[in-house]
């Protein structure tokens, strides 16, 4: 199989096939159901991304950390100078060895002018250029060695800009040096406002084979010549006094001879000025021992500088600190296009999430939509309904379609265990199509059809979340508003005529929307008021007097609040008046026809006292639950009940 690559133009989808934005929404939805909000679950996700899916920012910063640590242990600043110490030496050895074998008086001439070199590279390469080599290997070796150092410090002032420059004509260096005379112009002329986008079009019609890398306009041309420049400087800068006068000397020297100093050292001014934020001359450390020719030690640096960073953007922990100011480019250069394509893909997380509806921003602040609350509904569903096929204990399929309440018309036929008013005519015929009109017929089981007919039993369920800060403070919150979630998806999808109220109480009750429990914060409030809560269900559950109508309250503390009039009453430990009031609201529930269930998230001697009197008083139902079970059981539970 061939595949082919391409960069990234705006128009593809960063995540492909095996990522959508509900497995994004679903990867937050701890942290959101926490009480995190979206924002910081958002930040979270982009920090750890998605297994098997795509890095995250630590672990994108991990792999950019690790890559400069093997740069700088690789790294020898001072291998340029040596190697070109070392290449010159060997020129000069050869020299001395075949001058050995000659009598003559020039050849002793001849040594003592080596003898006399300066002990510097560049003294030495001055003295040597209008030297004329006995031996012809020598005279080969020295002319290579100077065009390599002209290539050299070419590539280490102007990255990419020399590839091709070796033996270059005097034609192409007067044109080389018209591209950098005409470039500061541009510089000058834009200082002064005068520079537009035709002129930089124009330019590079006249010299754009110099930058492969094709810059779109002055700005980021002038960027990436910063950044090489830049990176020789901080070279300079890491080497002691001596090697750093010798090779400023030794470059100085070379655009020199190629009379390119001027615009070279013009050039150097303005983008210093121009990009002060550049690590102009910073030290810099490292513990390598193999030498690299000039140009790739500058190479080294200038991915230095790109991991330096990275990393520092990354990172993220500053003032104002985006995402966006991840440089996607930078991070390509050093790590790749995997890494590339992983910052891509966090950078679009938001977009993609608020595409599909599932989140908005409103006054600044992200937030779950009610689409995107019901989907988180329905991941929990999904989840709880995998546990329920593993575990079919207390829950069979209702093979019935309804009751015997409505007629549909329509006959099925009788399987073991159904029960519903036989279809006596569809019966007779079957076994008389079985047995033929010859003889009597026979009625065997699997003649019987039985009337199909639709029930209307609504149900009504008023949901209580205990949601006091002892939830989230014992880790109850994230089960229990998943269970709430779970419940609504599951009754907006299979029981459409049934009603789910959610009510949330701290120290008052209040009835919510499944996109509330996605709300950031916790109700840092003294207070459990199960007799507000009791009250206000009432009052719901009141409005479908034909239905069955039950309550269901998740709660990990005994209530220690309650109205007096339209204010709360708080004591720790609770009074017996707290008590009283919310057994009252219980039992008034329970006589007017409402079905409770409790279930205890926590087992405290106090909890566990209130919950036996009110199960004894209200004929209710009390189960204490781990929290992660919860769900699995109040779903199994509901669907039990509606099914019988």
């Amino acid at each position: 199989m061939r595949s082919r690559y391409s960069r990234w133009d705006g128009s593809q989808d960063p995540f492909g096939p095996d990522v959508d934005a509900g497995d994004l929404l679903d990867a937050m939805s701890s942290e959101i159901l926490s009480g995190a909000g979206a924002e910081s679950a958002l930040r979270r996700l982009m920090r750890r991304g998605m297994r098997g899916r795509f890095s995250g920012l630590d672990a994108l910063r991990t792999r950019v950390r690790q890559a400069r640590r093997q740069e700088q242990d690789r790294l020898d600043l001072a291998g340029p100078l040596e190697d070109v110490r070392e290449r010159l030496e060997q020129v000069v050895e050869r020299e001395r060895t075949t001058l050995s074998f000659k009598a003559e008086d020039d050849a002793r001439m001849r040594e003592t002018f080596l003898d006399s070199l300066p002990p510097d590279v560049p003294g030495r390469i001055n003295e040597l250029r209008e030297y004329r080599f006995v031996d012809p290997q020598a005279q080969r070796e020295f002319d290579e060695l100077m065009e390599f150092l002209k290539e050299q410090v070419l590539s280490s002032y102007f990255r990419n800009m020399a590839q091709g420059l070796q033996g270059l004509s005097p034609e192409e260096l007067q044109r080389f040096k018209d591209m950098l005379a005409e470039l500061n112009s541009m510089i000058e002329a834009r200082d002064q406002g005068q520079h537009t986008q035709q002129d930089f079009d124009r330019f590079m019609r006249a010299f754009g084979d110099f930058f492969p890398e094709n810059p779109r306009n002055l700005d980021e041309l002038l960027e990436q010549m910063a950044r090489r420049m830049a990176a020789l400087s901080r070279l300079l800068a890491s080497l002691s006094p001596e090697q750093r006068a010798e090779l400023q000397a030794l470059a100085e020297q070379v655009l020199q001879d190629m009379d390119l100093a001027f615009e070279a050292d013009r050039l150097a001014q303005h983008l210093s000025g121009m990009f002060p934020d550049m690590p102009w001359g910073e030290p810099t450390l490292a513990g390598g021992e193999e030498p690299m020719p000039m140009s790739a030690t500058v190479d080294a640096l200038e991915r230095m500088h790109d991991y330096e960073e990275l990393d520092r953007s990354l990172r993220g922990d500053y003032p104002g600190a985006s995402i966006e100011e991840v440089d996607e480019e930078a991070l390509r250069r050093t790590m790749g296009d995997d890494a590339a394509r992983d910052l891509r893909r966090l950078k679009e997380i938001e977009r993609a999430l608020e595409e599909a509806g599932l989140v908005a921003r409103r006054g600044g602040r992200l937030e779950v939509t009610p689409r995107g609350a019901r989907h988180l509904g329905e991941r929990a569903l999904v989840k709880v309904f995998e546990h329920l096929r593993k575990d079919r204990e207390a829950v069979h399929e209702a093979r019935d379609t309804g009751g015997t309440s409505e007629p549909t018309g329509a006959t099925r036929p009788w399987r073991f265990g159904d029960s519903g008013q036989i279809a006596v005519q569809r019966t007779v015929f079957n076994a008389v199509l079985r047995d033929g009109a010859s003889r009597s017929p026979r009625i065997a089981p699997e003649d019987f059809e039985l009337v199909d007919a639709e029930t209307r039993t609504e149900a009504a369920t008023a949901l209580l979340l205990d949601l006091s800060f002892s939830m989230p403070l014992r880790g109850h919150f994230v089960p229990a508003k998943r269970m709430a979630l779970a419940l609504h998806a599951l009754i907006e999808s299979r029981y459409p005529h049934d009603t789910l109220y959610l009510v949330g109480f701290s120290d008052y009750a209040r009835k919510m929307k499944p996109e509330d429990l996605t709300a950031s914060g916790w109700e840092r409030v003294y207070g459990t008021n199960m007799q507000h809560a009791f009250h206000l269900a009432g009052r719901l559950l009141s409005q479908h007097p034909r239905a069955t109508r039950q309550v269901i309250m998740v709660t990990d503390g005994e209530p220690t609040a309650h109205l007096e009039g339209e204010e709360v009453f708080f004591s720790w430990p609770p009074v017996p008046e707290t008590i009283h009031l919310t057994l009252q609201e219980a039992m008034r529930l329970a006589r007017s026809g409402v079905t409770l269930n409790v279930f205890m998230l926590e087992d405290s001697p106090g909890l566990t006292r209130f919950m036996e009197r009110l199960a004894r008083l209200t004929a209710g139902r009390v189960f204490l639950m781990n929290g992660d079970a919860l769900g699995d059981f109040v779903v199994r539970d509901y669907v039990t009940r509606r099914t019988r």
